[in-house]
């Protein structure tokens, strides 16, 4: 396989010459064409190839951007507040961090010779 990614960074010059050709950069769609494009998709009113040449992307790429279109509708019209069963569930599992936290810093301390306050005195 590795012998044909190679051939394809080849090309033939005019002379006969086998030459090095530019790597093909990459093309960064913005978010409004992807938007377009996939809403355009989900209308149904064109096929993938008539959007594909239209807005020149290829057809896999619409429909990869149709369904997630699809997938993610819904995110847009999440409420964005944030709904706790429980507010001091958060408070709850902070302190008990500190009592572990606590528990280990008293077990080192007792553990270990070298007191840490004294920085290497």
């Amino acid at each position: 396989m590795d012998h044909l990614i190679g051939y394809r960074d080849r090309g033939v010059g005019a002379d006969g010459e086998v030459t090095e050709m530019a790597a093909r950069k990459r093309v960064v769609h913005s978010a409004a064409l992807k938007a377009k494009v996939a809403m355009a998709a989900l209308r149904g009113d064109r096929t993938a190839s008539q959007l594909a040449s239209q807005f020149g992307v290829h057809a896999v790429q619409i429909a990869k951007w149709k369904r997630r279109l699809i997938e993610r509708a819904a995110e847009l019209f999440e409420d964005g507040r944030c709904r706790r069963s429980d507010p001091g569930r958060d408070e709850r599992e902070l302190y008990e961090e500190i009592g572990r936290l606590k528990v280990e810093l008293d077990w080192l301390k007792k553990s270990c010779p070298v007191r840490l306050t004294g920085c290497g005195r």
